[in-house]
């Protein structure tokens, strides 16, 4: 199996500085969510036709996006107001936004509970700052806020264990967040890498996917934080996702800009597909096996379909 290239979509140009960010897809509508951050908007995608639908504005820094298929709901976090934006899927017909700390980044969410963690980036200069928010969405406030030792990144949702698992860049480990009780950390596994940053979740064989700034990607049980396997990955990476179906991981590298396809099982590099330089993020669309590869550089997606 590989990557095949089937299409590029063209997206609005960067009125400023900056590129792409987090993408999430919607299933029931196959559409794609992705901040495009140097727009202060997220543009939307259609996955059946691979083409560009519109966008949405007024998201100021933009950099978080997240869907819910339980809840038909779409989530951002808008670092530059230190807020997130909630809106429906179906529809932006109706957009709250709801205060949180600094310079919110990633998110993750209970949809069963209705809560949603929200993890900031914060400023090293602000004591602190480096905190996790925990959102009521039906109340749309915050209820929580949890201070963590260090600048987050990527956050997941383990719904077998009630448990938020948030990456932190330094020192390098998986902090835990219980959903039941979302007040406090309850354990943490240290990373042997510099620079945890993509995060993703195995939900049917407990196991967390951790990309890092020290150019490893790492395979760990969900439960115990016990390592499976390591593996060096071409640069420093940024996103990964699991596609759980062909037992498949994808790795953004937005330097030398390329995507690591490696097997889940060992983690096995099987091919490198070039994309475009400082394409950090990517997005997929599981129901079609599609891989959208942001390019900022020409203001496009590059579609792949994994076959």
């Amino acid at each position: 199996m590989s990557l095949r290239h089937v299409t590029d979509i063209d997206l609005p140009e960067h009125l400023k500085e900056g590129g792409f960010d987090h993408v999430a897809a919607h299933r029931r509508s196959a559409r794609l969510y992705v901040a495009h951050t140097a727009n202060d908007a997220v543009d939307v995608i259609d996955c059946r036709r691979d083409c560009y639908l519109y966008s949405i504005a007024d998201l100021p820094g933009v950099a978080g996006v997240l869907v819910s298929d339980e809840r038909d709901l779409v989530f951002t976090s808008n670092r530059r107001e230190n807020t997130i934006a909630i809106f429906p899927g179906s529809g932006e017909t109706r957009r709250v936004k709801v205060g949180v700390g600094i310079a919110p980044n990633g998110l993750a969410y209970d949809p069963r509970r209705n809560l949603l963690l929200v993890a900031h980036v914060g400023v090293p200069a602000v004591k602190e700052s480096f905190t996790l928010s925990v959102v009521d969405v039906k109340n749309e406030s915050e209820v929580a806020s949890i201070l963590v030792p260090g600048r987050t990144r990527w956050a997941v949702f383990d719904a077998g264990a009630d448990v938020f698992y948030v990456n932190i860049a330094d020192p390098p480990e998986i902090v835990a967040v219980a959903a039941m009780e979302p007040f406090r950390v309850v354990r943490a596994f240290p990373i042997s890498s510099a620079g945890p940053h993509g995060l993703d979740l195995d939900r049917e064989r407990t196991r967390l996917f951790c990309a890092c700034d020290g150019g490893k990607l790492f395979s760990l049980d969900a439960r115990s934080g016990k390592v499976f396997a390591e593996a060096n990955l071409t640069g420093v990476p940024d996103v990964v996702f699991l596609n759980a179906a062909l037992n498949r991981l994808y790795v953004a590298i937005g330097d030398p800009g390329v995507i690591d396809v490696l097997e889940a099982e060992g983690l096995r590099r099987s091919e490198t597909v070039r994309t475009e330089r400082g394409a950090h993020t990517i997005g997929f669309d599981a129901a079609r096996n599609k891989v959208y590869a942001f390019l900022p550089g020409s203001h496009r997606a590059a579609v792949y379909v994994d076959e």
